[in-house]
């Protein structure tokens, strides 16, 4: 009868769980994190560490967290765990942005559906319903964002509607003031109709947008160019309800035009046969095709320089517009659609505003916050005015009635439609205009700002690299920074204006009382006191006037680094990193940048780092309407936290990154490799005590090898975490669990694991390397799978207060990395695959089970050979015996393209199969008093 020889075999032994059960466990270790008080236990054993200070860019409080927010979240507490492991103090303080228009829009639609106007409420009373919406949803984020795993100082995190905060962005504010940065101006601006408010360039997005197209006629009064004379110069605009506002032509020096006469015209035009039109020569066939002309003739040529000092009329003069409308020059005018010529409106644009004001044009109001036009606006104002769009953000009727009253006039040459992308507010969703309004602005040129916020992009670490050309080309073309709001719900631009003259107040002392003030009861106490609370007895309060506008939220978040960084004695200023998506580049970089090369003439960071965006499967921008949306709520409840933190580290976020149920399922596929690992080495560890260590000289070159791997992954470690390329560092760790360690190693020294006796040398230096193992891999993996790893050390290394969190980083021996022997093992693992190739088609022809059934002859080169000498290569091959000869091999034998110069001769192995280790060997049946079993075996089952 056989012996049943399982009890003497070392089978692994564990109580870790091969099923993970991660939504289940992960709230179990945040409650012992919480209950052990981790994040203390982590400041007080990195006390007197260098800092390193990734300071959060404040997410906004007002709903539950989507995917980018898990992306984002995850990568930043990726970093700080890592940087923790790495030998720093990396204190994290989470913080939101709670001012705003999101927020006050909410209150908005309350009041709304109940009937209610806003502006009906006391302010106080509204600002206190904005403020307790932003309160609760950051308890609800809060709560989301731990459930993460991310771990930070979340019983005192940061808010910016805290009564310190709001005092500091004052101060902040009253910096520019001090320094002549601040200034009040009358410029066009991205207004909000719908939102009643002008928005910053980190506010608008761009969607396709059908707008009306005219071609208007001007015509020439004055010039010194006679081919110009009595023809009309023709401008193109897809906004046609601007003409009110037009006050001068643009043209292109350098451009060609031509005097074209109309010969024919088709059906449904505007021209007329015998117009006589000055355009582009460039865009004679575009623009005949736009108006339908049908036949013309050019009458003659001529520069754009030749155009210089020539005067048109306004085609609805006699009806009020009576001013003259010169023809300047602008480097803007290009000829890629229109007609060569820009008509300048400059209450309306950009480059309208600056080639009108840099000659001595005027700046008109014509559209009031509404979108209507202001009485005073001939024809389209009065007690009538025409809107531009309504409140909820259509289209009103000033298109319709402008182009009416142009055709009228016969003004217009061709009218049409065209799909182009068109700024819109990325709250409302609403289309904008430009309108000029008197706004706050922080001159980019005061005080060198634009000067000094170059040089600190430069002085800047950017990752990736590109981040730094395009903030710096942001910076380098902006205009003034427009900071005011007309809104209610943020911090007031808390100063005083002369209402005679318009000067501002600068008076320290003044200053000083607003700030206290607002200490005591927050930015609310600006709007709540009387002018002679802070003016004091120097000043007479009906000369002053207190300024109500608000504050540009993204100078509420760009102002965090004073009342984080600067006031809070565990961090520093200025931060390691700021780390949010690539928009920021516009937004918090942006706004951080500027208000911190302000008021102290650097960055309030040292280095920046930007993710993508999250797309669907597809590739798409997610939406609800689309039904393509990943909520991270719904991944953790289903697969667990550490899922969405391993496919955060699996994707290169540098990119926009897709997620989905396939992405999340090839994660939960992934992680189960990884947790296998950690499980074999575990089951294996059992008992391992520090007698049975080897030293590093005493081991097999098998195990040597595995340490020389496991010193270049520390280098791979340690690079990957000092550039944040985690990427690459799961990438490496990832396929050395799966190919070095389980496909290879493990697969190898299972048997002697199994089967040697505890004592030998060979058992030995296998559980000393998988002691290096799991030490190295679950501290690595742990800021990447933070709950997993946590599981991991704690089954064991057991403990009331331990965490693998706490620990650090393993400093890896020099001694280890061999980089002659992992040459060397690459050679024989080359030789390894055309075995186990060849014993592959020998099992599914069924002419062997196990590999261990057979003993194959090997030719190879004599590089091969060498390196194969001194190696129980049967062993590596996990093989019963192997023949290992110099030759080619028969033509006959197995050979693989991946392994040139190796041929295989599959054969079975002589002898009896070992009943406890299941190897044939001839010496098996010829040890005296046990028939049936190996001598290695016999050995140890004699211990």
């Amino acid at each position: 009868m056989t012996t049943d020889y399982r009890s003497t075999v070392f089978l692994p032994t564990t109580d870790f769980p091969m099923k993970a059960g991660l939504p289940a466990k992960e709230p179990e270790i945040l409650a012992r994190w919480e209950k052990i008080g981790l994040y203390e236990k982590l400041r007080a054993d990195s006390k007197g560490r260098e800092l390193f200070v990734l300071h959060d860019g404040p997410p906004y409080a007002n709903g539950n967290l989507h995917i980018g927010h898990a992306l984002n979240k995850i990568l930043k507490d990726v970093i700080n765990r890592s940087r923790q492991m790495m030998g720093f103090d990396a204190n994290y303080v989470p913080g939101w942005d709670c001012h705003g228009l999101p927020i006050e829009w909410k209150i908005e639609e309350k009041y709304r559906a109940a009937g209610k106007n806003k502006d009906e409420v006391p302010i106080d009373e509204f600002r206190k319903e904005c403020r307790d919406f932003a309160d609760h949803w950051i308890g609800v984020q809060r709560e989301e964002f731990k459930r993460l795993g991310v771990i930070g100082d979340w019983k005192k995190p940061y808010t910016t509607m805290s009564f310190a905060a709001e005092a500091q962005i004052v101060r902040e504010i009253q910096k520019f003031l001090m320094n002549g940065g601040l200034f009040k101006g009358s410029k066009p601006v991205m207004w909000s109709i719908v939102e009643r408010t002008a928005l910053a360039e980190a506010e608008v997005e761009y969607h396709e947008h059908t707008s009306s197209t005219i071609f208007v006629k001007f015509p020439v009064v004055k010039t010194v160019a006679k081919a110009a004379e009595g023809a009309s110069v023709v401008i193109w605009t897809t906004t046609p309800w601007t003409m009110p506002g037009n006050r001068a032509i643009a043209a292109a020096k350098d451009a060609e035009y031509v005097r074209l006469r109309v010969d024919a015209v088709g059906e449904k035009t505007l021209a007329k046969v015998g117009d006589e039109v000055i355009i582009a020569k460039d865009l004679i066939e575009s623009v005949s095709k736009a108006c339908a002309i049908e036949g013309s003739s050019v009458l003659a040529t001529l520069k754009g320089t030749d155009l210089a000092g020539t005067i048109c009329a306004h085609p609805l003069r006699g009806q009020g517009y009576e001013y003259d409308v010169p023809v300047l020059f602008g480097d803007f005018v290009t000829l890629d659609a229109g007609t060569g010529f820009v008509h300048i409106a400059p209450g309306h644009g950009a480059d309208d505003y600056n080639l009108g004001t840099a000659n001595g044009i005027e700046v008109p109001h014509t559209v009031d916050a509404d979108g209507s036009y202001f009485r005073h606006v001939p024809i389209f104002g009065g007690d009538r005015p025409a809107r531009v769009l309504d409140d909820s953000g259509k289209e009103g009727d000033a298109n319709g009635r402008v182009i009416a009253t142009l055709i009228e006039a016969n003004g217009l040459l061709g009218k049409g439609r065209l799909r182009h992308q068109y700024p819109h507010s990325w709250r409302s969703k609403a289309p904008l205009i430009f309108r000029n309004t008197p706004q706050w602005f922080i001159s980019m040129t005061t005080n060198d700002l634009r000067k000094k916020a170059l040089a600190a992009i430069d002085a800047t670490e950017f990752y990736p690299a590109g981040g730094r050309n395009r903030l710096y080309s942001m910076i380098e073309q902006r205009p003034d920074w427009v900071i005011s709001r007309q809104r209610a719900w943020g911090v007031p631009i808390a100063i005083f204006e002369n209402r005679e003259t318009g000067e501002l107040l600068r008076d320290e002392e003044v200053n000083e009382r607003i700030v206290e003030a607002c200490l005591k009861g927050g930015a609310d106490a600006w709007f709540t006191a009387q002018p002679a609370d802070f003016l004091g007895n120097k000043y007479t309060p009906s000369d002053w006037k207190m300024v109500t506008d608000i504050l540009d939220v993204w100078f509420d978040s760009g102002s965090t680094h004073s009342f984080v960084l600067e006031q809070r004695p565990d961090l520093k200023w200025p931060a390691s990193l700021y780390l949010e998506g690539s928009d920021q580049h516009r937004g918090w970089f942006h706004s951080s940048l500027l208000e911190s090369c302000g008021t102290r003439g650097r960055a309030p960071y040292d280095a920046v780092l930007t993710h993508g965006f999250t797309l669907d499967e597809k590739g798409r921008k997610m939406s609800k309407s689309l039904g393509n949306t990943t909520e991270p709520q719904d991944v953790i409840k289903q697969s667990g936290a550490d899922i969405l933190r391993l496919w955060v580290v699996s994707s290169d976020y540098s990119d926009d990154l897709s997620v989905g149920k396939t992405i999340i399922q090839a994660q939960s596929d992934a992680y189960r490799r990884l947790r296998n690992t950690l499980r074999y080495l575990l089951g294996n560890l059992a008992g391992f005590q520090e007698a049975e260590r080897l030293p590093h000289a005493q081991m097999p070159e098998l195990e040597r090898w595995v340490l020389h791997r496991l010193a270049e992954l520390g280098t791979i470690v340690r690079e990957s975490c000092e550039q944040y390329d985690f990427h690459r560092m799961y990438v490496a760790l990832y396929n050395f669990c799966a190919v070095d360690l389980s496909g290879f190693y493990f697969d190898i020294r299972k048997d002697a694991l199994y089967c040697d006796a505890p004592g030998s040398i060979r058992r030995r230096a296998a559980r000393t390397v998988l002691d290096h193992l799991f030490d190295c891999l679950v501290k690595w993996l742990a800021p990447f799978i933070s709950f997993t790893a946590e599981e991991v050390w704690l089954t064991r290394y057991p403990s009331e207060d331990g965490s693998v969190h706490r620990e650090l980083f393993p400093t890896i021996p020099a001694e280890w990395l061999d980089a002659a022997l992992g040459a060397k093992w690459e050679r024989v693992r080359r030789v390894r695959r055309a075995v186990t190739g060849a014993l592959e088609i020998e099992r599914a022809e069924k002419r062997i089970g196990a590999s261990l059934q057979a003993g194959p002859t090997v030719y190879v080169v004599p590089e091969d050979k060498a390196a194969l000498d001194g190696i129980d290569f049967a062993e590596i091959c996990i093989t019963s015996s192997i023949n290992v000869q110099v030759g080619d091999g028969p033509a006959d034998a197995f050979r693989t393209d991946d392994a040139k110069g190796v041929a295989v001769v599959p054969q079975q192995a002589s002898g009896i199969k070992c009943e406890r280790c299941w190897q044939v060997l001839e010496e098996v049946g010829h040890v005296p008093g046990h028939d049936d079993l190996c001598k290695r075996c016999v050995e140890a089952v004699s211990v």
